[in-house]
């Protein structure tokens, strides 16, 4: 077991002083005693019949040292109490009513300012009475009660833009100056609330929330002593948590053959029109709505991803008009709502008769033929009818030119 305690560290130093965490005897038989490790200051209070109060006590140079209590009230009482993280102080105790100190006894004034005891000046001890028969105690309020932070707001998710309202609550014997609202890690309070009258509770508000604005949330409060003008800041409250949505715009485009031109689709022919978003959510949707000149037409897909597609599978005059896209989250009973997207212009077009492409051509190619076939034929006949007169020609140079023998006697 002593093996086992020496690897413990025998000291914590908390906030600038030492604590003893434990003096008694290991089942040995060996003394175990917990001292500090450093010369300090360190301030405790010893032999309090409850917490935060008893003997003022200040370890200096390796030892225990008591305070005389001539000329003390809540001014060092309060220096005291806030050293050693118990509130401010609520009386001083004169004539060793702790108990009788050993070792050394000083004698101090603080002017309710210092942070610790030990910065508080010291006065050359000239009063033969000064001994531990006078060795002062304090109690002390008690460390500040802890605030209760709750959301006024019945959800937890909000949109950007809107106004969450929180609720700091703590039951104090102080007078509280101010509560102040925190976002987690960040050092300066976003709300601050000042009060002119004692109240329990304040209403703290963000307005104009943002996406930076997500996160966890605690209240703190602060008051003053009788004797100090510095605030004394109370612990942290609980922490509540927030989720900021900003939906993006959706985009939108169409999916139609490639024949027909940008912002039409053939009429007859199928389309697809695609929604999507750059964050997605769960428990999102799809709303895909038309505009046209006879009314409103709105249909919505789940968005099982960052985007869905919406099928028309015969384009007709009902399909024309203006498309618009939104993206819609339901959580935490909210539904939160994108702004649309820019319009998508479709019109509908009749395709192109069949007889313009392939009739024609057909026509023409068979036009062209005909033509070609009829010339042919009459070259042929030309050159039929040519042979004949011809013939006819040369039979009658032959018989213009027939010469006739005579016999001559």
């Amino acid at each position: 077991m002593v093996t086992k305690m020496r690897t413990i560290l025998l000291v914590l130093t908390t906030l600038g002083y030492a604590v003893i965490i434990w003096d008694g005897v290991s089942a040995e038989g060996e003394s175990l005693r917990l001292i500090p490790s450093e010369e300090g200051p360190f301030t405790r209070l010893v032999n309090g019949n409850r917490l935060c109060s008893g003997r003022v006590e200040l370890f200096r140079k390796y030892q225990w040292v008591t305070f005389c209590d001539f000329g003390w009230d809540l001014r060092e009482a309060d220096v005291v109490c806030q050293d050693v993280g118990c509130g401010l102080g609520k009386n001083v105790v004169y004539g060793a009513a702790f108990g009788r100190g050993t070792g050394n006894i000083r004698v101090v004034q603080c002017g309710g300012q210092e942070a610790s005891l030990g910065l508080c000046p010291n006065i050359p001890n000239s009063d033969p009475s000064c001994t531990h028969g006078r060795d002062v105690g304090v109690e002390c309020t008690g460390p500040p009660a802890v605030p209760t932070l709750s959301l006024l707001s019945p959800h937890y998710m909000f949109s950007v833009g809107e106004t969450v309202h929180f609720s700091c609550y703590v039951l104090s014997e102080h007078h509280i100056s101010d509560f102040n609202l925190y976002k987690k890690g960040v050092t300066s309070p976003l709300v601050t609330q000042r009060l002119a009258t004692a109240k329990a509770s304040v209403e703290l508000t963000l307005s104009n929330l943002d996406t930076a604005q997500q996160g966890g949330y605690s209240c703190q409060y602060r008051f003053r002593g009788a004797s100090t003008s510095s605030f004394i800041s109370s612990p942290l409250s609980n922490y509540i948590y927030i989720t900021v949505v900003d939906l993006f715009t959706p985009e939108n485009w169409y999916n139609t053959s490639m024949e027909t031109p940008a912002g039409s689709v053939l009429r007859g022919h199928s389309f697809n029109i695609t929604c999507s978003t750059q964050q997605p959510y769960p428990g999102g949707s799809f709303q895909l709505r038309l505009v046209r000149s006879n009314g409103t037409v709105s249909q919505w897909l789940p968005a099982l991803t960052s985007f869905a597609t919406f099928t028309f599978p015969d384009a007709q005059n009902s399909n024309e008009g203006y498309y618009y896209c939104r993206y819609k989250v339901q959580q935490s009973g909210r539904i939160f709502m994108s702004r649309e997207s820019q319009p998508l212009p479709i019109s509908v077009i009749d395709p192109d008769p069949l007889v313009s492409r392939v009739v024609i051509s057909w026509i023409v190619s068979a036009v062209t033929f005909l033509v070609a076939l009829v010339s042919l034929v009459v070259i042929m006949h030309w050159k039929r009818e040519k042979k004949p007169l011809e013939l006819e020609r040369k039979t009658r140079t032959c018989v213009d030119n027939t010469y006739v023998a005579v016999a001559l006697k």
